[in-house]
């Protein structure tokens, strides 16, 4: 869960959907208000913030694909860790201390030198200031492929694909947490604890096709 650690030192998941009031574009040249208002929520919005406040959409929506994008490495990090896949060497020579030796969840964060998490923050003040600038809105940072490969239908269902997941991942990630603060148990261990009766892998495994 280092990973998940890493990612909510960069964000917290805020998320609002579209609903048509104008027609905003992005570097891609599609429709914002489009993108994501997929069945079967289509458009949600029970607090009726964009009508209330449609100039706040474009940056809420630049929010909610960057915390989502945030979200699904953290859900990823998380799965790899528990799965006991651990990154090679020393996080802190000097102290000798490994990487395998910082523990997953919440615990973790305590284990890694004040250093190691200045880094951390430096690394990720670094990306949002000049890398990939919280300014830009648009969400194309130059490095993906789909305003280059794809367009039409073809690029709003990626992008759709992209909203929708990273949503998924936001809920995934904070639910992770809150179930991890209240049992006080990792991913690994709550399904070590909670399978005895059930038929499948050995206690504590977390299978990922390719991988485990």
């Amino acid at each position: 869960m280092k990973l998940a650690i890493f990612a909510s030192l960069l964000a917290v998941a805020s998320a609002f959907a579209p609903t048509p009031l104008s027609k905003p574009s992005t570097a891609l040249n599609v429709n914002e208000l489009e993108i994501g208002a997929t069945a079967p929520l289509g458009v949600f919005d029970p607090f009726n913030q964009l009508t209330l406040f449609p100039e706040k959409f474009e940056r809420r929506r630049a929010v909610e694909r960057k915390h989502g994008r945030i979200s699904m490495v953290a859900v990823v990090g998380m799965l790899v860790h528990n799965a006991g896949i651990e990154i090679p060497g020393m996080i802190s020579p000097s102290n000798d201390l490994a990487f395998s030796d910082i523990p997953d969840g919440f615990t973790g964060i305590f284990a890694v030198p004040t250093l190691g998490l200045l880094q951390i923050l430096l690394v990720a003040g670094f990306i949002e200031g000049g890398i990939w600038p919280a300014s830009n809105y648009s969400g194309d940072y130059g490095t993906g492929y789909l305003g280059q490969t794809l367009e039409g239908e073809k690029l709003k269902f990626k992008l759709d694909l992209e909203l929708n997941q990273g949503r998924a991942a936001m809920l995934g990630i904070t639910g992770a947490m809150i179930q991890e603060g209240i049992q006080g148990e990792t991913l690994a261990e709550h399904i070590a604890n909670a399978n005895d009766s059930i038929i499948g892998p050995a206690h504590g495994c977390i299978l990922i096709p390719g991988i485990v």
